[in-house]
């Protein structure tokens, strides 16, 4: 990842500035199976400890590990929804894996898909947007240049890291990004660490 790090380093100050604040490179990668879609969508709109809880609980109720679709299969709606999970959730997951049963969806051959080929093909799950595909990208994948134009996160910090009036759209955010291919994934994590620290000039 040095390479990655020069590069960014080099082609944006403002970034630059950043990733000396924020130090080494640190992202936690999960692995590209159906439990990682399916954690997504449980964290959907939820804190971390509420998420955490209900994923756990899921977990727990299916034999397999990691979790998979005919594990899912075997629990009832109406389990699904003791264990926490709401009923939009439970529908959402189930269609992942009835779909991934039915060979529509294969976590096998996401590793040898474009980023838009994957993006299509995994949209048309119930509850499954181009963000969580994006973040499924990054984070299980290991995608190094995808820029989440939706995600709040980098958003908020693209507009407090280069000064701008208001939260940046995606044309924007593509104009500012593009000295930074074919890294945007590395330059969003920093961002998103950037959006820990303090705002100068504030105690």
């Amino acid at each position: 990842m040095r390479k990655a790090i020069v590069h960014l380093k080099k082609a944006d100050p403002v970034l630059r500035a950043i990733i000396e604040r924020a130090g080494p490179y640190r992202i936690e990668y999960r692995e590209p199976v159906f439990e990682t879609l399916v954690r997504s969508i449980v964290y959907q709109q939820l804190s971390g400890r509420v998420a955490s809880l209900i994923f756990g609980r899921l977990a727990g109720a299916i034999p397999e590990s990691p979790i998979t679709p005919q594990g899912v299969m075997r629990l009832t709606p109406r389990k699904m929804r003791a264990l926490g999970l709401s009923k939009q959730k439970t529908v959402y997951i189930r269609d992942l894996a009835k779909r991934t049963i039915a060979g529509q969806i294969d976590f096998d051959a996401c590793l040898g898909l474009a980023d838009g080929e994957l993006i299509e093909r995994l949209t048309v799950v119930k509850g499954i947007g181009v963000w969580t595909v994006q973040m499924f990208l990054m984070f299980a994948l290991r995608r190094t240049d995808v820029l989440p134009v939706g995600d709040l996160g980098v958003r908020a910090a693209m507009q407090r890291a280069y000064g701008l009036a208001e939260l940046p759209k995606p044309a924007e955010m593509q104009r500012i990004a593009e000295p930074w291919k074919p890294y945007c994934s590395v330059a969003s994590w920093y961002l998103w660490r950037s959006l820990e620290e303090k705002p100068t000039g504030r105690p």
